[in-house]
């Protein structure tokens, strides 16, 4: 796997024809499940996917699980929720690097590229929603981290679209 800058990821994606352009796929890493969203064919939404249980001895099979995403869902690279606010050291976000790291050890995803994007109290948000539905345990934590990978990515989409659009508006002419 390949860091990229997060908006040179989405540039690289513009630059490929319409035809070819692939989607985004969001992570929220957790100590125990890493919940998964996508973007839609144009790279504007994002919506809830799924969630994978997250063990050390699991990660060859959750890198054939994003194999196998990358190949339905012509995936262009990840968008990894990172604790950017609080301390590099801390406990999120040093797992949050682990993640990543274990995932490219198992060298079947060489091809992939990913960028970290601050999930800035995503879960948080999502939580203050879901608190109210007095929801099973396992049901909640699951759409919690369907939801907080939904905030994440929605969150880039947003940001790398705007900057595209900014860019768009200054290089055009004035037309009088």
């Amino acid at each position: 796997m390949k860091y990229v800058k997060p908006l040179r990821l989405f540039e690289q994606m513009l630059r490929r024809k319409v035809s070819k352009r692939g989607r985004f796929l969001g992570l929220d890493v957790g100590d125990k499940y890493v919940g998964l969203s996508i973007s839609d064919p144009k790279n504007k939404i994002a919506s809830p996917l799924s969630v994978l249980l997250r063990k050390k001895n699991t990660i060859d099979l959750m890198a054939e699980d994003f194999r196998s995403l990358i190949s339905e869902f012509n995936l262009e690279g990840f968008i990894v929720g990172y604790p950017f606010n609080r301390q590099q050291n801390a406990a999120d976000a040093v797992q949050v690097k682990l993640f990543i790291d274990d995932l490219s050890a198992t060298k079947k995803l060489e091809d992939m590229k990913y960028a970290y994007w601050n999930e800035g109290f995503t879960s948080k948000g999502v939580e203050l929603l879901l608190n109210p539905l007095d929801l099973h345990p396992v049901e909640y934590k699951t759409i919690l981290d369907k939801f907080a990978a939904v905030g994440i990515l929605q969150e880039y989409l947003d940001n790398a679209n705007r900057k595209v659009n900014l860019k768009a508006n200054v290089l055009r002419p004035i037309i009088n």
